[in-house]
């Protein structure tokens, strides 16, 4: 969003003055024919000319591989088949593979999709692990083998290097995969950072943003997309959000920065629909099936199965090292209705309350340097839902906390009284980058210690921006990089990704704020809080 106005298998083992909302309603769909993996740049705009997807001999992967939720010691591998078998995986610290260790994971059907996960044990900590995925048929003969590799997380108490990269808002408001220029560049870009692990901070896909053969830009040129029968309307059923997750892996950067980089994934609202929350019925034209909690339903699954999740909880916690816990929020789940967000009810919120008080008693606990809660809305920028309803966190008063406001006052007031340091907010949403300092000698609330809170993204997405900050926490605006008008094409630039490298011996915490060329915008270092 913009401040503009059954899970897969598992095996396991050892336009100017429109905001957002407005252009995710004024696309023209139109449809091609869904195939295998094109190689982009090299012939229209459009899967039919890809090579089709052929199901005979011997059974094949048809979109790479995937990695994610890395630990010190286990990670996810994810793949996917052309037809029923079972997923194997070979694994080891050698790029040859040599002497590796060899599972037989969970046999994937028409019921996940054919997606698999496997979840590696007893991996070595801080180690670079190589694998290789392929699938055995009925007769236990196997196809091409696909590699990939990911990085395991340094034992707790290790002062190891940490480096890894974040954005969200990805292939958004009618912004695809053009092979015109090579596809989606800013995760090859990400890519050769080397990261240790890829935070995605929501808007994984645009479920709710059909995409158009060519688009018409302002400047004379024409955007050109490649389009697939899920993703030419709004996802409704299981098939359409299944195809959501599954258009981003057309893409050859996508595809090679997710062989290579763990993932961690949070959702926000367009995995589903926009500005969704439990309970809603909607109102748009566009849908036949109005029921968001169905909808919502779908879409987990389809994100189940076409990502590496570790878990079928959306929030948890992973940790790196001495130096860093990464406390990842779901915003969605247990979000309560967007209305005015003034009430003072304390039973109300984003988070809910068993998933509130894991964060404080997760934080308190938390003997890492940096806490870093990765959160799907920003914290201070006013993301309004219409003219009357608030979509995020703030609503614009500036004063006393009210509504969403009062579970992030008592998380942040329990840090402080319990002597937690070290707090940074990492978000996307809002379709630009900024880093916001916020400090109780500027709050009307002021029980709490001062932090920051970076913002990033698009990554392939419409460019919008800035917003309004609330003065509840007392916010700052350090750094913003936000386009001239509404939904600016990736064409313009305005793309971004974060990156954080923290010193292993001292602990400093650096971020860098990218363009999606990978220069750097701004930078700071944040030395621990002792």
């Amino acid at each position: 969003m913009n401040g503009t106005g059954g899970t897969g298998g598992t095996g396991a083992a050892g336009g100017a003055g429109l905001g957002r909302r407005g252009f995710l309603r004024t696309g023209t769909a139109v449809g091609a024919g869904l195939a295998a993996v094109p190689v982009l740049g090299s012939g229209p705009a459009s899967a039919a000319s890809a090579p089709a997807l052929v199901v005979a001999g011997r059974p094949e992967l048809t979109h790479g591989v995937q990695s994610g939720d890395a630990t010190c010691n286990s990670a996810v591998v994810w793949g996917r088949a052309d037809r029923p078998g079972r997923l194997v995986v070979e694994y080891g610290t050698r790029p040859d593979l040599r002497n590796a260790h060899r599972v037989r994971g969970p046999w994937v059907t028409p019921a996940t999709d054919l997606t698999g996960r496997v979840r590696l044990r007893g991996l070595p900590s801080g180690r670079r692990i190589h694998y290789r995925v392929s699938v055995e048929g009925e007769r236990g003969a196997a196809g091409a083998a696909v590699t990939g590799s990911l990085v395991t997380a340094p034992d707790e108490h290790r002062r190891a290097d940490v480096k890894f990269v974040w954005s969200g808002d990805v292939a958004g408001q009618g912004w695809g995969i053009n092979p015109d220029l090579g596809g989606m560049t800013i995760f090859e870009r990400m890519r050769q950072l080397r990261p240790d692990f890829f935070l995605c901070s929501g808007d994984l896909v645009y479920s709710d943003g059909p995409l158009a053969a060519s688009v018409a830009l302002p400047d004379g040129r024409t955007w050109r997309n490649l389009v697939t029968p899920e993703k030419s309307k709004v996802a409704e059923t299981l098939s359409e959000y299944r195809g959501q997750f599954a258009y981003n892996l057309l893409d050859t950067n996508y595809r090679a920065f997710a062989a290579e980089v763990a993932q961690i994934n949070q959702w926000d609202d367009h995995e589903v629909v926009n500005n969704w929350y439990p309970g809603e019925i909607l109102e748009d034209a566009r849908y036949t099936e109005k029921r968001v909690d169905v909808l919502a339903a779908r879409a987990r699954q389809a994100m189940q199965e076409w990502l590496p999740l570790g878990d079928d909880r959306l929030y948890r916690k992973l940790s790196y090292g001495r130096h860093l816990d990464v406390f990842v929020l779901d915003m969605r789940t247990y979000k309560d209705r967007n209305d005015d967000n003034r009430y003072a009810d304390p039973k109300r919120g984003l988070l809910g309350e068993r998933q509130r008080r894991w964060l404080i008693e997760g934080l308190a606990q938390s003997r890492a340097t940096w806490k870093i809660i990765a959160a799907d809305l920003p914290l201070g920028l006013i993301v309004p839902d219409g003219p009357a309803a608030q979509e995020g966190i703030a609503q614009g008063d500036n004063g006393a906390p009210l509504g969403r406001e009062l579970e992030f006052a008592e998380v942040l007031r329990t840090a402080k009284r319990r002597g937690v340091r070290g707090i940074v907010f990492l978000t996307a949403d809002v379709h630009y980058t900024a880093a916001h300092h916020y400090d109780p000698s500027r709050a009307a609330f002021q029980d709490f210690d001062p932090f920051w809170e970076f913002v990033s993204g698009p990554a392939n997405a419409g460019a919008f921006g800035p917003n309004t900050l609330d003065g509840t926490f007392g916010p700052r605006a350090e750094f913003v990089h936000a386009p001239p008008r509404a939904n600016t094409s990736p064409l313009e630039g305005f793309q971004h990704f974060g990156e954080v490298d923290i010193d292993g011996h001292s602990g400093a915490l650096t971020v860098r704020l990218r363009d999606g060329q990978s220069a750097v915008l701004w930078s700071r270092t944040l030395d621990p809080v002792r």
